[in-house]
Parts: structure tokens; C-alpha cells; sequence
């Protein structure tokens, strides 16, 4: 767990409960018996966390709040497994993928997400829960404030999920049109720049992948030695909207003939200005429309 514990808000960003409706619980039905510290300051343990998530994924089935609380920590747990036998909704597969992180259950939350691959495709899955898991836990592309090293573990798993299905396509450059994918300097969240370039790579596009933290100096070299059609990029870790907007212009002077993609939980939060060439990224099923 983090050394200073976790605060509500923590429980409230990972469970989905309204931190007002979590004290109101703690009063009523002693769900959560919360710690201090020398300075009389509230804080949760990992057991406290844990509880949170399986409760929280109880109440969201159709079980009362007042039966659950009451019930011992083992027959909470079966409940739990029960249900997700039988609720398999994207919600639940979150919700599951969740606890497996926080116990850092390797076999459960391998064969978890394989199963969700197998159900929906990568292509789903990746938009629609390993996405939306990313989001519960506070990052939505924008990682490490509560679970660095939790985020970590499953960011590994799922980032060598891609790799795996972008070496089985192989390369056909069936377009004749090449992509450069990139990260700016600062920026290490790579999970989405590598799936949408295994987009592109499955729709025929010759890709040049240079991963995170690249200089802006180095896309000045690359765009002298390589002819480009498209750009792609994210931004996913704190910018300043001002500074977001000076980027993408200095961007747009490199690239004056190129249409540049842009994704990202910044892109999202601040809806920055964006020069004519540039096209902001909302889903995987528009990004595929447009390269077609």
C-alpha cells in the first residue's frame, strides 16, 4: 500500500462510491473502520481497500448494503467469486481485473484477461475495460498517484499483450502510406500509442514507432530523411493547457502537409485550439474510419 495509507478520495476514485455515500456507510453499518495518524488525520488500509472493492462490487450486483456489511470477510469474498461466474458485464470485468491488481494475483488477472480478449478481440477489450481499468484507478493515461506500482504491474501485462499481436500480423505496408508514432518529451504513458499503431499496422500503414520521451529535435531530423503522411501522438501526463497549445503549433509548423492525430487525457481535459491538420483521436472506431 502507499506508507501513508489511503485517503477517501482514494477509495472513492477505485471503488466507484461517492465518498459521502462511504462515511454514511462507516456510521450506519460500521462498514470501514478508518486509522489516524499522529496528526488525527484519516487513513484506510489495503484491507480497508480491498473490503471497499468487494463491497462495492456486491452493491452494484443487487445486494443490500445493510445484509453485506453484516456478513463475515469469507462470505464476502465467496459472494464475490460467485458473482463472477455468472456477471460477466465490462463493469464486472473491471471491477475483477481491480481486485486481482491490488492483490497482485498473477494467475487470476492472467487468466482474466485472457478471457476478455477472447470474448471481445484486443481491439474491444482495449477500448472498452483494459481502457476503462486504467480510468477506475485514477489514470485514464494518467498513471502513478495511487497504485504506482499496481499500475505498473498490469501496464507490463497488457503492453506485452500488443506486442504479441502486433509480431503475429507481420508487416504488409499494403497503403503505400507511412504513419510516424510518437510521444513528446516528458511523456512515458505509451500503452495507447502502441495500440493505434497496431491499428494502423493491421489496416496496411508503414509505421515508424518511436516510442516516448522523443526531442522535438529528432522530429525535425526524421521529417528530412523520411517522407510522412500522417503524425500521431498523445498527451497524458499534467500540461499546462497554454503549454499544450504552443506545442501543437510549433507541431503544426513542422508538419504543415501532414494530417496530425492527437489522443490523450490532457487533449480531453483542456480541448485545447488545434491548427486545420490536426485531428483529436476519441475512440479506436473513428481512428480506423479515417485511415480505412
Amino acid at each position: 500500500m502507499k506508507t501513508e495509507g489511503y485517503s477517501i478520495k482514494d477509495l472513492e476514485t477505485l471503488s466507484g462510491i461517492k465518498a459521502h455515500t462511504i462515511r454514511i456507510w462507516e456510521k450506519r453499518y460500521d462498514l470501514l473502520k478508518p486509522e489516524r495518524t499522529d496528526t488525527n488525520i484519516r487513513y484506510y488500509t489495503d484491507d480497508d481497500l480491498k473490503r471497499m472493492l468487494n463491497v462495492s462490487l456486491l452493491v452494484r450486483n443487487g445486494y443490500k448494503i445493510s445484509k453485506v456489511a453484516a456478513w463475515k470477510e469469507a462470505d464476502i469474498k465467496q459472494t464475490v467469486l460467485d458473482v463472477a461466474k455468472t456477471k460477466k458485464s465490462e463493469e464486472g470485468y473491471v471491477d475483477r481485473l481491480l481486485l486481482f491488481m491490488v492483490n497482485f494475483d498473477n494467475v487470476g488477472f492472467t487468466a482474466l484477461v485472457n478471457e476478455i480478449i477472447e470474448k471481445y478481440g484486443l481491439e474491444e477489450a482495449m477500448q472498452n475495460i483494459f481502457f476503462a481499468l486504467f480510468e477506475r484507478i485514477g489514470t485514464f493515461w494518467q498513471v502513478g498517484s495511487i497504485f504506482p506500482a499496481q499500475e505498473h504491474y498490469i501496464t507490463s501485462f497488457i503492453r506485452q499483450k500488443i506486442i504479441a499481436a502486433i509480431d503475429a500480423h507481420g508487416i504488409t505496408n499494403s497503403k503505400e502510406k507511412t504513419i510516424l508514432f510518437y510521444l513528446p518529451e516528458e511523456e512515458l504513458h505509451e500503452l495507447s500509442l502502441l495500440f493505434y499503431s497496431y491499428l494502423a499496422l493491421k489496416l496496411g500503414y508503414n509505421i515508424i514507432y518511436l516510442g516516448q520521451f522523443v526531442p522535438f529535435a529528432d522530429l525535425e531530423k526524421i521529417q528530412s530523411h523520411v517522407e510522412l503522411d500522417f503524425i500521431f501522438t498523445a498527451f497524458i501526463s499534467p500540461i499546462q493547457k497554454e503549454n499544450l497549445e504552443n506545442y501543437l503549433e510549433k507541431l503544426k509548423e513542422l508538419y504543415q502537409q501532414q494530417k496530425v492525430f492527437i489522443t490523450g487525457w490532457q487533449v480531453k481535459e483542456h480541448a485545447p485550439k488545434l491548427p486545420r491538420n490536426f485531428k483529436v483521436v476519441k475512440d479506436y472506431r473513428e481512428f480506423k474510419k479515417y485511415l480505412g
